[in-house]
Parts: C-alpha cells; structure tokens; sequence
C-alpha cells in the first residue's frame, strides 16, 4: 500500500483517475474542494511546491500516484494543470469515486474487507433457529 493510500490528498489522486483527458486545468479553489481541505499557504507561495519531484510533499506523490505531473503553475491566477503522463487506468479504476467514505481504506476484496467483523460465538454446524431444526427433524 503506497503512503498517499491513506493520506489526506487521496481524493486528488482518485478525482484525477476519473479523468479521462490528458490535460486536466484547476484552479486552487478547485482543488480544495476535491481534497475538502484548504491548501497549506507554501502551495500559494511557492512554484516549487507543485513540483513533479516524488520527494516534494504528499501531494504530489498524490498526482504522480494517478499518473499525472502538473505544469502550468499561476500562482497568481490561483491555477495550474494536470497532463496525463501514465496510460488511462482499467475502467474498474473510473468507477471509484473520489466522495467515496471509503477511498482510504485498501481493496482487499469482500473478504479481506471483513476480515475481522464477523466472530463465530457457537458451533456453525447447529441450526440457528432451535424450532425450525425440531420442525425439520419432526418433518
């Protein structure tokens, strides 16, 4: 599982997944909606925050997760955009919503995903219900 899994900017990397241009304008409004927090002030300051260097900060790890380098960095226009540098993710990739309340969790399928929920109390092999098995055997 990669950090920006369950980083604060995994909504960026899952809103640019769904993207199916190669060239996706925002501007910073845009962005904190996606991410649903504000940027930190050095992203508004400072070109070299949107670098494409992997060890700049968790947000880029976020575009470069989703194949994406940004360019076109306004910083007084409030405004950058995000070219495609990866091939188009699987279809099932288009599917995940960014809005999803799970996003941050790891696909690990539907039993990998319970694993952990359901705890067994009693013999499995008793009829759950005592009146049903008598009704069966009495049959």
């Amino acid at each position: 599982m990669s950090a920006v899994s369950s980083s604060k900017y995994r909504p960026l990397t899952l809103h640019l997944r769904t993207q199916r241009a190669n060239r996706v304008a925002m501007s910073f409004a845009e962005v904190e909606r996606v991410l649903r927090t504000k940027l930190p002030p050095s992203a508004c300051a400072h070109r070299a925050w949107w670098s494409n260097n992997p060890n700049n900060n968790m947000m880029t790890k976020a575009w470069l997760e989703a194949g994406f380098q940004s360019e076109q960095v306004d910083l007084e226009g409030r405004k950058l955009v995000f070219r495609r540098v990866a091939p188009i993710p699987s279809s099932a990739t288009f599917a995940e919503s960014p809005q999803s309340n799970f996003s941050a969790a790891p696909k690990l399928g539907l039993f990998g995903w319970l694993r952990g929920t359901v705890v067994s109390t009693g013999d499995l092999t008793e009829p759950a219900d005592p009146d049903w098995a008598r009704r069966v055997a009495d049959g």
